[in-house]
């Protein structure tokens, strides 16, 4: 009887002790991926040194051709517009602990469950919060060899799950797809084309799936560390 005890206990250790050396295993490999990653878009010193990030965006909406407008600010203040011919006809902005809207020329607090995600943001791209661990829990999953990408799963702290599709050979992202398990939905964005702006290597195209169809926005400007301040984002 007490070999039988000593077996199944030396059994269970050694199956404990796998489970968290596979976990730390496939930890390190995800990193690994996303510093390449990193190093691709541009390397860690550039996309620390980004404290603003300002682009727009040419998509169609609704039949109409539209540009999306995004400014961004270090830690985590953002705003969104969308602009029909030369006008703001949406806002959205987070500065830093509320979010806001302006619909049809009317300022008000917004839903502010669409902005808990802002709360613990710290930085600018996305794959420094994927590589600071008081953030997310990344992990390897796969290599898809047919496609030649690399799937990461990445989990914020508040349990949404980011699915990264990086590229074998690029090291590029190439797709994401978002999990919200309370509310159980998902949303998918592609990343088809890369440019360069200064330095900085961006996904220029991106597509976004939904059950509606497709939606393309294709980048048309791009710039970093000028021309935002912290009044942008007030109420």
């Amino acid at each position: 009887m007490k070999l039988l005890t000593t077996i199944i206990t030396a059994c269970s250790v050694f199956t404990t002790n796998h489970f968290v050396f596979s976990q730390s295993t496939n930890e390190a490999k995800a990193k690994e991926i996303i510093v390449k990653a990193v190093d691709a878009m541009g390397g860690r010193d550039l996309l620390s040194s980004i404290k603003t990030l300002y682009s727009k965006s040419s998509t169609v909406m609704d039949g109409r051709n539209v540009n999306y407008i995004t400014k961004e600010m270090t830690p985590n203040m953002g705003s969104f517009e969308i602009e029909y011919q030369g006008r703001i006809v949406y806002r959205s902005w987070f500065d830093g602990k509320t979010g806001y809207e302006t619909v049809n020329g009317e300022k008000k607090i917004a839903d502010q469950e669409e902005f808990k995600d802002k709360l613990d943001r710290k930085y600018i791209m996305n794959e420094l919060a994927y590589l600071d661990p008081s953030l997310y829990k990344v992990e390897f999953v796969e290599t898809d060899k047919e496609n030649k990408l690399h799937k990461i799963k990445a989990t914020a702290k508040d349990g949404n799950v980011t699915n990264l599709y990086y590229d074998a050979e690029s090291y590029l992202l190439n797709k994401e797809v978002h999990e919200n398990p309370t509310k159980g939905s998902f949303s998918t964005t592609l990343c088809t084309e890369y440019k360069k702006f200064g330095d900085l290597t961006y996904c220029s195209k991106n597509t976004f799936r939904s059950e509606n169809g497709d939606q393309v926005a294709t980048l048309v400007d791009l710039y970093y560390n000028k021309d935002i301040k912290k009044s942008d984002f007030k109420f």
